[in-house]
């Protein structure tokens, strides 16, 4: 469901490649943009762009907003993730959408290319994942280790594809890192994703998409989801 779907015309980092910004879905409440490969959503420097910089300037200069415009960061995609990535437009509406997610009513699903020397199939994948200062990555183990927090994910379907498998995984969880390090401890990293022992090239960021995320509207109370469809380089690879 794609609603209000429109383009604004706003500079991207010349490391993206899709341009212009696409607006997904609209209204007083909500904004969701489909974040294109090696935007980063927050935390850049200032001067820098991220998704929060653009939107909050797509939505000053629709609006003609004077002075700061709220955005509400409600979820994040690493910046070399594609797909669905939703903001609040009001303080309420981030409010009860923080809740969702750490409630975990929130249904979140991701396509993803695999390739390696590992098996996939379809089901439910458990780790404990934690955070490895020193290298600056996730570890995942399969058993409870000191500061790994559970990590689920649910492998829906796995297609053979001429460059390894593709995926469609339903995300139980939101660990850091959480789809890239469980695939990876398997040995089928995601396409592209150097950070996780991929040896297989992809043009920029890597194989990995959020395709859909459902929510409940903060203020109307209706099912909303919210879809983006696969990159046009993908095919290449499928």
């Amino acid at each position: 469901m794609r609603d209000s779907a429109n383009f604004a015309i706003i500079d991207l980092p010349e490391s993206v490649t899709l341009a212009p910004l696409e607006v997904l879905y609209e209204d007083n409440h909500l904004i969701a943009i489909m974040k294109p490969p090696g935007l980063p959503t927050m935390g850049v420097r200032e001067g820098e762009k991220s998704a929060v910089t653009l939107v909050k300037t797509y939505l000053k200069q629709k609006y003609d907003k004077p002075g700061n415009v709220y955005l509400g960061v409600v979820s994040r995609l690493d910046s070399m993730v594609t797909g669905v990535l939703l903001f609040a437009r009001t303080s309420k509406a981030a409010k009860r959408l923080n809740e969702q997610f750490r409630e975990r009513t929130t249904e979140k699903s991701y396509q993803a290319i695999v390739s390696g020397s590992g098996v996939v199939e379809q089901g439910t994948l458990t780790d404990w994942i934690r955070k490895d200062e020193k290298n600056h990555r996730m570890i995942a183990s399969r058993h409870q280790t000191a500061g790994g927090q559970r990590g689920e994910l649910l492998i829906e379907s796995v297609e053979q594809v001429k460059s390894g498998y593709h995926l469609k995984i339903k995300l139980l969880t939101g660990r850091k890192h959480q789809i890239r390090v469980q695939l990876a401890s398997r040995r089928v990293p995601i396409l592209g994703d150097k950070k996780y022992g991929s040896s297989a090239p992809f043009p920029v960021g890597i194989a990995l998409h959020a395709a859909e995320l459902s929510i409940d509207h903060p203020v109307t109370k209706e099912k909303l989801t919210l879809t983006s469809p696969i990159p046009a380089n993908w095919h290449n690879f499928l």
